[in-house]
């Protein structure tokens, strides 16, 4: 035991010798070795950035697909598995819904949704086609819709066949020119008058799941109907009072639509699980793909540093020669050199990472956007770049370490 210490204590000295050699090194050649670690800095900075923006724009597509309704399950026709009769058409309609209602528990709100087409003419001249939806009133709370101004049309507007319409807010720009202008406006419909009474929009960003388009129209579905003289719809839109029953319930509408229908008839009843599924393995696919990019870049700047060592080496090799001859070993020629590249790597990585993480917070202090922080990334990324100082930094060392003291201190 009493022997361990004094060596132990030697090893400490030399290991302070070695990184005191190496900021020597480094403050001697500072515009050299701050242009190396500049490679570093990207690299370690779009690496953390990458995970950043990576996380919040996952947390963002999924929250928005959440706030669009996790409860939400819809079922539409989707045609025949028998191509021979084509021509006849088994729609859904008004009484499926109402037996869904009548069979699945769970189920808080319901609403049919009739597609109609017409063509408005702007104030330009030019005609547009515009989506018109017949629906229930009910679905403003199931699609979570936004109003803009004026209301949305309820039970007794329903019951009494009202002549009333809600218009997108872009309608309403494209038509009257600002959204409250459209409130109490008449709307022909297939010749028929319909008063405005609302403009909305939705609440979130759908990602194209969405019936509705920038020009729409909406109007009870009693009223809607009279328009196709039939009671096919083209949706159903069920709200469950759990997320958490959705698969199940999804699977019971199923079952309970196709049992009302011929065999033949194939629907599709869907939930925005399959989308949430798809929409986080999208986004760390995207993340990781970014990932590698950034990992390439602190590549190309480990090169970097394993050029200028060895430049380094080169430009020292007199010095080298006066070390060994002096009592050097191998090992220490070979720690002052790497120590030297795990410097300007670790420097670089360190100042990456100070930039990087100061990005959000900055974004966050001067705008309403918060962007998600990963301090895991940051102890990875300079972890990274001591890996990197590493193993970019071992060539040039054992090649200094090698180098023969007689031919070294002949070295002009």
């Amino acid at each position: 035991m009493s022997t361990s210490t004094p060596i132990r204590g030697t090893q400490i000295i030399a290991l302070r010798e070695i990184l005191l050699l190496a900021i020597d090194s480094f403050r001697l050649n500072q515009i050299r070795f701050a242009l190396t670690a500049l490679g570093m800095v990207i690299g370690t900075a779009s690496l953390i950035l990458v995970v950043t923006i990576g996380l919040s724009g996952r947390k963002y597509v999924l929250t928005s697909i959440q706030n669009i309704g996790t409860n939400l399950v819809w079922a539409e026709y989707a045609g025949l598995s028998d191509a021979s009769e084509s021509s006849v058409r088994d729609y859904l309609t008004v009484d499926d819904m109402r037996a869904v209602e009548q069979q699945i528990p769970g189920i808080k709100a319901a609403s049919p949704v009739l597609n109609l087409h017409q063509f408005f003419t702007s104030g330009g001249g030019k005609e547009r086609d515009v989506l018109i939806l017949g629906v229930n009133p009910e679905y403003a709370d199931i699609r979570r819709l936004y109003l803009v101004a004026g209301r949305f049309f309820d039970q007794q507007d329903s019951i009494t066949h009202s002549h009333a319409a809600l218009v997108t807010e872009k309608f309403a720009l494209a038509q009257y020119g600002n959204p409250g202008e459209a409130v109490g406006k008449t709307l022909a419909i297939s010749g028929v008058p319909f008063i405005i009474i609302g403009v909305f929009r939705e609440r979130f960003e759908t990602f194209g799941q969405s019936e509705i388009v920038d020009e729409t129209v909406l109007i009870p579905y009693t009223v809607a109907r009279y328009f196709t003289g039939t009671d096919a719809v083209n949706q159903i839109y069920f709200s469950m009072n759990d997320s958490g029953s959705v698969p199940w319930a999804t699977q019971a509408i199923w079952k309970a639509i196709k049992a009302r229908h011929r065999a033949e008839s194939v629907y599709d009843v869907g939930n925005l699980s399959e989308v949430l599924s798809i929409a986080g393995k999208t986004a760390t696919a995207f993340s990781i793909v970014l990932l590698l990019f950034s990992l390439v870049t602190l590549m190309v700047s480990g090169v970097g540093i394993m050029n200028i060592m060895l430049a380094t080496v080169r430009s020292r090799i007199r010095e080298i020669g006066i070390r060994k001859a002096l009592g050097a070993t191998f090992r220490e020629i070979q720690l002052q050199f790497l120590a030297e590249a795990v410097l300007i790597s670790l420097t670089g990585g360190v100042v990456g990472t100070v930039l990087a993480m100061a990005l959000p917070l900055l974004v966050a202090f001067f705008t309403d956007y918060r962007l998600q922080v990963s301090w895991l990334s940051a102890v990875v990324a300079i972890l990274v770049s001591c890996a990197v100082g590493v193993a970019f930094g071992t060539f040039p060392a054992v090649r200094a370490a090698r180098m023969d003291p007689v031919e070294s201190l002949k070295y002009e």
